[in-house]
C-alpha cells in the first residue's frame, strides 16, 4: 500500500488533539466529549472495533456495523438451500439434505406419470366415438390448451426467483397473497390426495373386471354393484398401505418404482401404436352382432343369425315379435376395420344421444329411439352426452402437470427443470392423445367406439384388442398406469401441505410442518393416507370425480392469473428468465379454466368456489399476517392511485361527504395515549365509514428519538386496534407542539382522501398553565378552520360509553347558527352504531323576541322531513332580559385575573400556583358549584409538569378543574398572592365588549341545563375563536366555553368547515 495511505498511530493522536481543541472552541457539532481522557478512551474502543475492518474499507465503517459487506451478502445468496427454512432448534441435530434430482426424473417422468391415466385405455374410444373425430379432436385439444396455457404461466412465475418445497402453492401464494395460495393449495392438497384414492380404485377395478374376476371376494360383482364397491374397498385398503409404506421410504424409491411403471406404460403405448399399423387392414378377433342398425350384447357371435332360437326366442315371445325385429335383419360386423378400411369417414361427425336411446349407426329416429318400450339385448346409452359434457369427462387425464413442481424442493435447479420438464410431458401426451383420435377414428367401427364398457364383445377392453402383440401388454400397463400415478399422488400431497403448514398461514397445521430424520414429511403422509383411505370407503368414487376436477382447474386458474396480474403490473422485481409468455395467453388459459370448470359442472364448480372462499376468509380472519410482494398487495396500489387520482379531480358531492376522521391524541410521559375513549367514539362515528387517522406529536429532535417515535406508533396501533378503529396512525416529532399539530392538520392524507374533520380534546388544565396551556388548542382551531375543515372537540370524554355498550335516552342538539349541516350528521352518524342506536333526537333551537317561534317550529320540521331525518323539535325562546349582577361579577374577575397574571410577571411555575389559589378564591367567593363534579386524572400530572405544558393541548377527557374538587386554598401565601386578593375587591368596570360574551353564555347555559341535563350527549355550536391574537381575549374564550358547558355532563362542541354536508336532494 502506498505510504501516503497509511494511517499511523502518531497521525491518529494528531487529529485526535485537533478534535479536542476543535471541542473546547465549540467549532464541532456533535462532539460530546468533555475531557482529553474520555476522547482517547472512545478513541482506544474505535480503534480496537476497527482493527477487523479492512483499511480501503474505513470510510463505511459505520455502515458495516449494520450492513453486510458485499462478499458476505453475495456468498450468502450463492449458498441459499431453496427449502422453506423450519423453526430452528439449538440443540436438534442438522437434518440431511433433500435428494435432489434433475429434469427428467425429477420433472418429465412424475409428468408424464400423472397424466397418463386410466382413461387413454378404457374412456378415450368412447369418446372418440361419441364425438366423432372432429369434436373429439377439439375435445382432447381443448383440455391441452389449458394444461400447455397453465405451464407456459407457471414457466414464466417458477423462473422469476428461487422455488422452495410447495411448487405450484408456492407460486400462487407468492404471486397472490397468503389467502389465495392457502386456499387453492389446500383444494388442490384435497384433490391430489383424493385423485390418489381414485387412482388405487381403479387399478382394482382393472383387475378384477379384465385380469382376474375370480379374485373376488364378494361374489358376482357384474350382477350386484354393492359387491364390486366391497371389492374396491377391502382390496384398494391393501393396495393403499402397500403404496404408502413405498412413499414411507423416501422419494428415492418411489422414483425407482415409478421407472419401472413407467416404462410399462410407454411400452404400453407404443404397443397400441404397433398395433394399429399391424392391423391396417383389421383382424378378426372381434366381430358385432347388429340388428338393422342397433348393436347387440350378450349374443354369442355363432348365434347372430335371425333364424337363431336364441334371438328368436328373445324377441318374439309368445310368437308375438318386435316390430323392428321384424322390419331388419341381423348382421356380423367387424369391430377393427383397419386403417385401410376408410372407416375413418364414417366417424368424422358426432353422435350425441340422450339417456335411454339406442347405440347404432346414423340419427334416424327410428333406429336411436325406444319406440316399443323394451330394449331387450340392445345396448342403450346410460347418460346425455354433450359437448362439453365430454370436455368434463376427459379432462381429468390431462391432469398431473404439476407433479413436478409439487418436489421443486427435491430438485437441484427448480427454475430450470420445472419449465422444460413440464412443457415437454405436456407436449408428449397431447401429440399421443391427439394422434389416438385421429388413430382410433380411423381403425374401430363407431358402434364398438360408442359401446362405453364393451358389451357388444363381451366385456372386452377395445384398446387391449387393438394392441400387438396380445391384450395383457395393456391390462399390465394400464394397470402400473395407474399404480404409478397414485404413487405420484402420495408423494407430491404430502410435501404441499408440509409447505403451507411451514407457512404457518392455517395455525392447526402446524404440526405438519416437522419432517424426519431423513428429510421426509411423516406427518403429512399419515395424514394423507388417512384422507386417502375415507376417500377409498366411500367404494364409488366416481362422484366426487367432478369435485377433484374443480379442484385441479381452479389451482391451474389461479398460476395463470397469478402470472397476468404479475406481468400487467409490471412490478419491478418480475423478471422471469422464461421469455415466451404473454399477459394475454395467461387469461386466455384463465377463461379456459373457468369455461372448463361451468361446462364440466356448474354446481360442483359453486361448491369448489364456496369451499375456497370459506377457507379464504379463515385465513384472513385466524392466519398470520404476510408481506411477501404478492401481486393482489400491487394490483390494490394501482387501484388505490386510480382512485386517488379521480378523487383529485374535484371536492366531493354533498351527498358523498362523510367524514374523514383526524383524532389528535397526546401521550403520556410513558408514550400512551392518555385517553383511550377518543378512539372509541372515532369508532362509533365512524359507523358512517370514511377515513380515520391518527395522530400524536411528541415535542424533540427527530434524530435523537426517533425510536421512541417507533414505540409510540406501536402504541398507538394496538390502541386502535383494541377499540377497532378502521384506519391508519403515525407520530411526529417537533420542536414545538403548536408547530407540530399546524403541520399535520396541513399536510395529513393524500389526494382526495385528506381528512375533512379533526377531533380534538378540550384543555381540562387551562387555568392552573396559564396562557402556554391555552395557546396551542387556540392555535390549532385557527388552524383547522383556515383549512377548511371540520371540528369537533368532545368534553367529558371519560363519561362517553364504551363501544361495546348499548344506552338508551336523548342526544339533544343545540341549533344555534347553521354550520354547514354538521351538527345534523353527525347524531345521525352516531345512530349507525350500535351504542347509540336506541338513543332520540331532540333538537333545539333558540328564537328572539322578534321571531315567530311557531313558524320556525314548522320550518324546521318540514327541514327534517326532506333530510330524512327523524328527530323531535323544540324552539325555546329566550327574551332580551337586562344582564344581570352575576354576569357582571363573573365577567369582573375574569378580566381581573388576566389583568393580576399580565402585572405579576410570574414565570410559568409561579404562574400554576397563583392561578389555582386565584381560581379557588373566586369559586369561593361567589358560592357557585358545578352541577356535575368530574376527577380529572390528569391533575397530579399537570401539577408536576415542566416545559412540556404545550403539550396538554391534545389532552383528551373528563372536565376541567373548574368542575374538579376543588383543591385546599394555601394558607402560607406570599405577597404576590396578597396584593391579587387586594385587587380582587377592588371595584373596577369590567369591559362592555366582555359582558355581552359572558351574559350570552350565561344565559345559553341555564337554558341547555334546564332542557338538557339529562341527556345522553348535548352536541352545539363552538363558538369561533377570538381574530384578536392577545392573551387576554383568548383566555376570556376559553373561559366563555368553560361556562356554556358548565352543568353538563357529556357535551360534542363541533365548528363546520364553511360548506355544506347535508342536502334534502336525492
Amino acid at each position: 500500500m502506498p505510504d501516503r495511505f497509511q494511517v499511523t498511530k502518531t497521525d491518529e493522536e494528531t487529529v485526535l488533539d485537533y478534535l479536542q481543541d476543535e471541542s473546547a472552541s465549540g467549532k464541532l457539532l456533535g462532539d460530546t466529549h468533555d475531557d482529553l481522557q474520555d476522547s482517547r478512551d472512545v478513541h482506544s474502543a474505535e480503534e480496537n472495533q476497527k482493527s477487523t475492518i479492512d483499511p480501503n474499507l474505513y470510510l463505511y465503517d459505520d455502515d458495516l456495523e449494520t450492513r453486510p459487506h458485499i462478499s458476505t451478502f453475495i456468498s450468502s445468496i450463492a449458498n441459499y438451500e431453496n427449502t422453506i427454512p423450519a423453526a430452528t432448534d439449538p440443540d436438534a441435530k442438522p437434518s440431511p439434505p433433500s435428494a435432489r434430482m434433475g429434469t427428467l426424473i425429477g420433472v418429465f417422468l412424475p409428468c408424464i406419470q400423472n397424466i397418463f391415466g386410466v382413461i387413454l385405455f378404457i374412456r378415450l374410444t368412447w369418446v372418440v366415438g361419441t364425438a366423432g373425430a372432429v369434436c373429439g379432436f377439439l375435445i382432447v385439444l381443448t383440455c391441452c390448451c389449458v394444461t400447455m396455457l397453465t405451464a407456459i404461466s407457471m414457466s414464466a412465475i417458477a423462473t422469476n426467483g428461487v422455488v422452495p418445497a410447495g411448487g405450484s402453492y408456492f407460486m400462487i401464494s407468492r404471486s397472490l397473497g397468503p389467502e389465495f395460495g392457502g386456499a387453492v393449495g389446500m383444494l388442490f392438497y384435497t384433490g391430489t390426495t383424493l385423485a390418489a384414492a381414485m387412482y388405487i380404485v381403479g387399478a382394482v377395478e382393472i383387475v378384477l373386471t379384465y385380469m382376474a374376476p375370480w379374485a373376488s371376494i364378494f361374489g358376482d360383482f357384474t350382477k350386484d354393484a354393492e359387491a364390486m364397491y366391497n371389492n374396491f374397498r377391502v382390496y384398494g385398503t391393501i393396495l393403499l398401505l402397500f403404496m404408502g409404506m413405498i412413499v414411507f421410504l423416501g422419494v428415492k424409491f418411489v422414483n425407482k418404482f415409478a421407472t419401472v411403471a413407467l416404462a410399462c406404460v410407454i411400452f404400453s403405448i407404443i404397443a397400441v401404436y404397433v398395433g394399429i399399423f399391424d392391423n391396417i387392414h383389421g383382424n378378426e378377433k372381434l366381430y358385432l352382432c347388429v340388428l338393422g342398425k342397433r348393436v347387440l350384447k350378450d349374443i354369442p357371435i355363432e348365434n347372430c343369425t335371425k333364424e337363431d332360437p336364441l334371438l328368436f326366442d328373445l324377441y318374439c315371445p309368445d310368437h308375438k315379435c318386435d316390430d323392428y325385429y321384424q322390419n331388419n335383419n341381423v348382421t356380423r360386423v367387424k369391430g377393427i376395420k383397419g386403417l385401410a378400411s376408410g372407416v375413418f369417414y364414417d366417424n368424422i361427425w358426432p353422435s350425441f344421444l340422450e339417456k335411454g336411446q339406442f347405440i347404432a349407426y346414423g340419427q334416424n329416429s327410428v333406429d336411436i329411439e325406444n319406440l316399443g318400450g323394451q330394449s331387450y339385448n340392445q345396448i342403450m346409452a346410460d347418460i346425455t352426452t354433450t359437448f362439453t359434457l365430454l370436455i368434463g369427462i376427459f379432462f381429468p387425464s390431462v391432469t398431473g402437470i404439476m407433479a413436478g413442481s409439487n418436489r421443486s424442493g427435491d430438485l437441484a435447479d427448480a427454475q430450470k427443470s420445472i419449465p422444460i420438464g413440464t412443457i415437454c410431458a405436456i407436449l408428449t401426451t397431447s401429440t399421443v392423445y391427439l394422434s389416438s383420435v385421429l388413430f382410433f377414428a380411423g381403425t374401430v367401427d363407431n358402434l364398438l367406439l360408442r359401446d362405453k364398457f364393451g358389451q357388444s364383445i363381451g366385456g372386452k377392453l377395445v384398446v387391449a384388442n387393438i394392441a400387438w402383440p396380445n391384450q395383457w401388454v395393456i391390462l399390465i400397463g394400464s394397470f402400473l398406469s395407474t399404480l404409478g400415478a397414485g404413487l405420484q399422488s402420495l408423494t407430491g400431497a404430502p410435501r404441499l401441505l408440509q409447505a403451507i403448514a411451514k407457512d404457518e398461514i392455517i395455525p392447526f397445521l402446524a404440526p405438519f410442518a416437522k419432517s424426519s430424520k431423513r428429510g421426509e414429511p411423516v406427518r403429512a403422509l399419515l395424514l394423507t393416507i388417512v384422507i386417502c383411505q375415507c376417500g377409498i370407503l366411500l367404494g364409488n368414487v366416481d362422484l366426487l370425480a367432478p369435485l377433484l376436477s374443480m379442484f385441479f382447474l381452479m389451482c391451474y386458474g389461479f398460476v395463470n392469473l397469478a402470472c397476468a396480474v404479475q406481468t400487467l403490473l409490471r412490478t419491478p422485481n418480475w423478471r422471469p428468465r422464461f421469455k415466451f409468455y404473454h399477459w394475454s395467453l395467461s387469461l386466455l388459459g384463465l377463461t379456459l379454466c373457468i369455461s372448463v370448470m361451468i361446462m364440466t359442472s356448474w354446481y360442483f364448480a359453486l361448491i369448489a368456489i364456496s369451499m375456497a372462499i370459506v377457507i379464504y376468509k379463515y385465513i384472513e380472519y385466524r392466519g398470520a399476517e404476510k408481506e411477501w410482494g404478492d401481486g393482489i398487495r400491487g394490483m390494490a396500489l394501482t387501484a388505490a392511485r386510480y382512485s386517488l387520482q379521480r378523487l383529485e379531480e374535484g371536492p366531493p358531492h354533498t351527498k358523498n361527504w362523510r367524514p374523514q376522521i383526524l383524532v389528535l391524541s397526546k401521550l403520556n410521559d410513558n408514550l400512551i395515549p392518555k385517553y383511550r375513549k377518543i378512539f372509541s367514539f372515532a369508532t362509533q362515528l365512524k359507523a358512517g365509514k370514511g377515513l380515520t387517522i391518527c395522530v400524536s406529536v411528541i415535542k424533540g429532535d427527530h434524530t435523537k428519538i426517533s425510536n421512541k417515535a417507533v414505540d409510540a406508533k406501536t402504541t398507538l396501533r394496538k390502541y386502535m386496534t383494541d377499540e377497532k378503529v378502521k384506519g391508519f396512525c403515525d407520530v411526529l416529532v417537533a420542536q414545538e407542539i403548536g408547530e407540530g399539530l399546524s403541520s399535520v392538520i396541513q399536510t395529513i392524507g393524500l389526494g382526495g382522501m385528506k381528512p375533512n374533520t379533526v377531533i380534538i380534546g378540550w384543555p381540562y388544565s387551562w387555568r392552573q398553565e396559564g396562557r402556554y396551556s391555552w395557546k396551542t388548542f387556540i392555535q390549532t382551531v385557527r388552524t383547522v378552520a383556515a383549512c377548511h375543515m371540520a371540528l369537533i372537540v368532545p368534553k367529558g370524554i371519560n363519561f362517553y360509553p364504551e363501544s361495546n355498550h348499548k344506552i338508551g335516552g336523548n342526544i339533544d342538539i343545540w341549533w344555534i347558527v347553521h354550520d354547514g349541516g354538521l351538527l345534523m350528521l353527525l347524531p345521525f352518524l352516531l345512530k349507525q352504531h350500535r351504542t347509540w342506536r336506541n338513543c332520540k333526537l331532540r333538537i333545539f333551537t333558540v328564537a328572539q323576541i322578534e321571531d315567530n317561534s311557531i313558524q320556525m317550529k314548522k320550518d324546521l320540521k318540514t327541514f327534517l322531513y326532506h333530510l330524512r331525518i327523524e328527530a323531535d323539535v323544540e324552539v325555546v325562546e329566550m327574551n332580551n332580559s337586562d344582564i344581570s349582577a352575576y354576569t357582571y361579577e363573573r365577567t369582573l374577575m375574569m378580566e381581573q385575573r388576566n389583568q393580576m397574571l399580565r402585572a405579576l410577571g410570574l414565570n410559568k411555575k409561579e404562574n400554576s400556583k397563583v392561578v389555582q389559589t386565584i381560581v379557588d378564591h373566586h369559586y369561593d367567593a361567589i358560592k357557585t358549584a358545578s352541577k356535575v363534579r368530574f376527577a380529572d386524572p390528569t391533575i397530579e400530572e399537570i401539577q408536576h409538569h415542566d416545559s412540556h405544558n404545550e403539550e396538554k393541548r391534545n389532552s383528551i377527557d373528563s372536565d376541567g378543574p373548574e368542575s374538579s374538587e376543588t383543591p385546599d386554598i394555601t394558607s402560607n401565601k406570599d405577597e404576590s398572592t396578597e396584593k391579587a386578593d387586594e385587587n380582587l375587591k377592588s371595584s373596577v368596570k369590567p369591559d362592555e365588549f366582555n359582558v355581552r360574551r359572558m351574559h350570552t353564555a350565561i344565559k345559553l347555559n341555564e337554558v341547555i341545563v334546564e332542557k338538557s341535563q339529562d341527556a345522553q350527549l348535548v352536541i352545539m355550536n363552538l363558538p369561533g375563536p377570538p381574530r384578536e391574537v392577545r392573551a387576554e381575549r383568548e383566555s376570556n374564550y376559553m373561559e366563555f366555553l368553560e361556562v356554556l358547558t358548565e352543568g353538563l355532563e357529556k357535551v360534542l362542541m363541533v365548528r363546520g368547515g364553511g360548506r355544506e354536508v347535508i342536502t334534502i336532494y336525492s
